[in-house]
């Protein structure tokens, strides 16, 4: 059984009950049909309900409708930055691509800062680590891995966006793609939060500032995803694999934060 026929079958169903075709049926009413979260359907469908409407149609049924603006800009802006870096998109771009007006993304959007936050949103780690949020893990340890699948996954995720906006970001905090950092990062600063407090709390992390504990956990991981394109034709034998490198740094933070790190028995081989 195709992994999306549960989800097929519920987004029928709300169409049914609203009597709409099911791409006017909004996300948020297919997953409470389904019995699931947004963002988790969202992750199901891979951050973009055009793989259930692929779906509903391979089950004979004509989804209707046409996605919204909302959804077209995104996904239009996002293979801009991924294809030709983010000096290339414009609202005359993404209009033209995603088959809108300029003045519908104002609309919708706010403008191409607003653009961007949703493009992030859509295609970065944000939904995820609500996720993991709403879904504790167990141990301090299976936290830090949880975290660095989500922004591994963010990272190499087609279409690649996450780092070029992020590298925007850093590299010129007061250009005006940083005010997508307003709206995304307190989100992600307050997952964080939720996340490793308890683990404080506990005496399992010691008590640091959550920047600290953040920047710790993941900026070696960033900075080796963002730099990895560049070093792996030049490094002679090539880099390790990104798994084997991920827990090299999560052994690494346990070791500088957690009270009590993990034994050496737990180290993986490249």
């Amino acid at each position: 059984m195709d992994v999306l026929d549960d989800l097929v079958n519920a987004a029928l169903r709300a169409a049914r009950d609203r009597g709409q075709d099911v791409a006017m049926v909004p996300l948020p009413a297919i997953a409470a049909e389904a019995g699931v979260s947004r963002s988790t359907l969202l992750r199901r469908l891979g951050g973009s309900r055009a793989a259930l409407d692929d779906a509903v149609r391979r089950a004979g049924v004509d989804p209707g409708g046409r996605p919204s603006v909302w959804e077209r800009a995104t996904d239009a802006a996002a293979l801009i930055i991924s294809e030709r870096g983010l000096g290339a998109l414009t609202l005359e771009r993404v209009a033209e691509n995603a088959e809108c007006s300029v003045p519908s993304l104002h609309t919708v959007f706010g403008g191409r800062d607003g653009m961007l936050a949703a493009v992030f949103e859509r295609h970065g780690p944000v939904i995820e680590l609500e996720e993991l949020a709403a879904e504790l893990p167990e141990s301090l340890e299976e936290t830090v891995r949880a975290l660095h699948r989500i922004f591994i996954r963010a990272f190499q995720r087609e279409p690649r966006v996450v780092a070029g906006l992020l590298s925007e970001v850093m590299a010129r905090p007061k250009a005006p793609v940083a005010e997508m950092s307003r709206t995304t990062f307190p989100r992600m600063f307050r997952v964080f939060s939720e996340l490793l407090l308890p683990h404080v709390h506990a005496g399992r992390l010691r008590d640091l500032p959550i920047p600290l504990l953040v920047q710790q956990l993941i900026g070696p991981l960033m900075a080796h995803l963002m730099l990895r394109p560049t070093l792996e034709p030049v490094v002679p034998g090539g880099l390790p694999p990104v798994d084997f490198a991920s827990e090299e740094f999560v052994r690494m933070y346990l070791r500088a934060v957690a009270v009590e790190p993990p034994s050496e028995s737990t180290r993986i081989s490249p």
